[in-house]
């Protein structure tokens, strides 16, 4: 006579399965947001290219924006019920969030070979930095402000973390409000310095990498924002805890992150670069 025996089964995620991981629905919106995304890039192109219409650009954008929004709201309702962001689907997290800033790092250390590869005369139609006829902007005006601003952000930032990690709800919505406030500012700062250039993007080499390095980091400042005020909101609703707030972590890496580039482009483009 056989005797069954049950086979061992690993720590489960609440739902009975034989494994701590967090296996999702099938979901409509990465179908979504791919389609949104083709058509807001459809859009720009055709709107770079004719300077006409607008309308399929703005189209694409709202989808984004739409599938954005419900994509976090699932994601969000996946964090509150039941157990399916375990320990090990939050270290997932975390390592994704991680891996994610280093792409980011990549992305910006190519927009610094180009600034390098021009700035140290490697390039031969580049003789002088900054090239002939280039006012560069006052290295202690309107960029040191703003190395300011975004310096004090980071730590009103740590503050809210903080805050957050000592069950301090209101002090966690107050630093965080100010943070995001701090962030506006620095647009509001840079956008008013663009104003103020005396160079144009199609001015040559250095206006345009001026313009990609500074300006694809001030895009990053305003995902920064948007990420801080979906975690404000979030606080608000009490959806985070001292011992589980991985969506504020992941937030607070990319605001430090984005700090951290600042720093590089104010030493390097704005001070070195200025010769």
């Amino acid at each position: 006579m056989s005797h069954a025996h049950a086979t061992p089964r690993a720590p489960g995620n609440g739902h009975g399965a034989p494994h701590p991981f967090h296996l999702v629905d099938p979901s409509p919106w990465p179908l979504v947001g791919s389609i949104s995304a083709l058509v807001l890039v459809y859009g720009a192109v055709d709107w770079f290219r004719d300077h006409g219409h607008t309308t399929v650009m703005l189209v694409g954008l709202a989808m984004v924006a739409f599938t954005m929004a419900a994509w976090w709201r699932d994601i969000f309702h996946e964090a509150r019920s039941g157990h399916a962001h375990s320990e090990e689907v939050c270290h997932g997290l975390r390592i994704g969030m991680g891996l994610f800033i280093a792409s980011e790092v990549m992305f910006f250390a190519g927009f610094f070979w180009a600034f390098f590869h021009s700035a140290l005369g490697v390039a031969p139609m580049v003789p002088q930095w900054p090239p002939a006829g280039i006012q560069t902007l006052d290295t202690w005006h309107l960029p040191f402000v703003n190395t300011l601003i975004l310096m004090s952000s980071g730590v009103t930032l740590t503050k809210a973390h903080h805050a957050l990690r000592h069950d301090g709800r209101g002090a966690t919505q107050l630093w965080l409000a100010v943070t995001i406030a701090l962030g506006l500012l620095f647009l509001s700062v840079q956008i008013y310095e663009y104003g103020e250039a005396a160079f144009a993007f199609t001015g040559g080499i250095y206006p345009s990498v001026f313009y990609m390095a500074t300006g694809f980091h001030g895009f990053h400042v305003f995902v920064g924002v948007c990420f801080l005020a979906v975690c404000l909101h979030r606080v608000r609703k009490g959806d985070f805890t001292p011992a589980k707030h991985v969506g504020f972590e992941s937030a607070a890496w990319y605001w430090h992150f984005v700090d951290v580039v600042w720093v590089f482009l104010f030493v390097w483009v704005y001070w070195w670069g200025n010769g």
